[in-house]
């Protein structure tokens, strides 16, 4: 069967801790950053500084009221048990949510584009959306053209990142001719794939959306987020 949801609690508690194989442990804070404005509300995750723009990336089917909705990263820390505390800490996003409605999650669901289907998928795969430069984003489909500087090596978006040793965001970044924005940040270890998921409330409501970079070892759910 597909992927099952680890335990998205964990990942969004600040203080929880949680020790890797290697014998380093992974501490959770939560960062903010502000409202991201979706004018249509239909949400695309993609890697920015690959696909924003491209016309390659459709929005999830999961749609929901135009408004403006809070974003957030799980942020871990890595430390090595009995070493004194860094100047540079090792920091690492875990994952990133897109908060629709102060609700409570009580079910999860892949967050799918057209045309995929859950039965094509095979044990523990998933559908996700691929990185090639280490960042992720959430932003409105309506909004995909709205950031023609936000490509390579230059412009706003590579500006957020850089401002303070690259730093792992989210950042929110506004495009000032039309007001569209876009939450970035960067994706756990680097380059790869990664799922996101949808959250529903006991009514069926959209809750969040939340991409799971693997930086938090996977647990079976065991209690609505």
């Amino acid at each position: 069967m597909p992927m099952t949801v680890p335990d998205l609690t964990r990942h969004f508690t600040p203080g929880h801790s949680f020790s890797y194989e290697s014998g380093e442990t992974g501490t959770v804070s939560v960062a903010a950053g502000g409202e991201l404005w979706l004018p249509s509300g239909r949400v695309v995750a993609c890697d920015p500084f690959v696909y924003l723009g491209s016309g390659d990336t459709e929005p999830f089917t999961a749609e929901v009221t135009p408004g403006r909705y809070a974003v957030e990263a799980s942020v871990v820390t890595i430390t090595v048990p009995g070493e004194p505390p860094s100047d540079s800490p090792h920091t690492r996003v875990a994952a990133a949510r897109l908060v629709i409605k102060d609700t409570s999650t009580e079910t999860w669901e892949l967050a799918l584009q057209p045309g995929q289907d859950l039965a094509e998928l095979g044990d523990d795969e998933f559908f996700g959306y691929g990185v090639d430069a280490g960042t992720g984003c959430f932003y409105d489909a309506a909004c995909d053209g709205s950031f023609p500087a936000c490509k390579g090596d230059e412009g706003p978006l590579w500006d957020a990142f850089d401002t303070t040793d690259w730093s792992p965001g989210p950042h929110l970044v506004t495009d000032p001719e039309t007001g569209h924005t876009i939450a970035a940040f960067t994706s756990g270890w680097g380059d790869g794939a990664y799922p996101t998921w949808v959250g529903r409330d006991a009514s069926g409501d959209v809750t969040c959306f939340v991409t799971d970079f693997f930086v938090v070892p996977h647990e079976p759910e065991t209690a609505a987020a």
